[in-house]
């Protein structure tokens, strides 16, 4: 019999999710990969809504494990790479928008403190600094989400002529360089408010 741990079990399960997609991940197929029985894998997770987020959390460790962002950075172009850090770790892994959405990132809520706050540091306003980080996020798992879509449709039907070739980096970058300029002019406006000035206003 395979030795097994939790560890060993999320791996094995995002292996499978890279052959078969996340619609075809099952407890009984992960069991016989595994060479277990399937009642077996409750001992780590009581349901399947339980490994998919175990699964979730692991495949985002690229982006997890980058570097966080130091009073030297500029947040502008911290803003542009975290996002571009975030959309190439849900690339890596076959439906990684779809495993990735709506899951809580429980783990990791201690580092996204610390990329708000020094946003905050830099000069943004918090409000605005927290709803641009959210929107980012929703767009790049939005992005790869339509991305994934197309490279797994697998019919092969062609487009129509007249339709153009979709670019999926450069509609990212162009979508998130609108998300960063809005969040600029929100800044820059909040700076030379006069409010931003006054007592009251600290």
């Amino acid at each position: 019999m395979t030795k097994v741990n939790r560890e060993i079990v999320v791996s094995e399960a995002l292996e499978l999710l890279d052959e078969v997609g996340l619609d075809a991940v099952s407890t009984r197929r992960l069991a016989k990969r595994l060479g277990v029985e399937q009642p077996s894998l409750y001992w780590y997770f009581r349901t399947k809504k339980d490994l998919i987020a175990a699964m979730a959390e692991a495949a985002m460790a690229p982006h997890t494990a980058a570097p966080l962002p130091t009073p030297d950075d500029d947040w502008r172009d911290w803003f542009l790479d975290n996002a571009r850090s975030f959309r190439r770790t849900l690339l890596l892994r076959r439906d990684g928008a779809r495993l990735h959405a709506g899951s809580t990132p429980v783990n990791d809520l201690d580092r996204i403190r610390r990329k708000m706050d020094f946003l905050v540091t830099s000069g943004v306003p918090e409000r605005d600094a927290q709803m641009a980080m959210l929107a980012a996020g929703r767009f790049t798992v939005g992005s790869v989400l339509e991305e994934q879509a197309d490279a797994g449709s697998g019919d092969g039907s062609e487009p129509p002529a007249d339709l153009p070739a979709i670019d999926y980096e450069s509609a990212f970058e162009a979508g998130l360089t609108l998300i960063l300029d809005g969040l600029v002019h929100r800044t820059a406006a909040g700076a030379a408010s006069p409010s931003a000035h006054s007592p009251v206003g600290r």
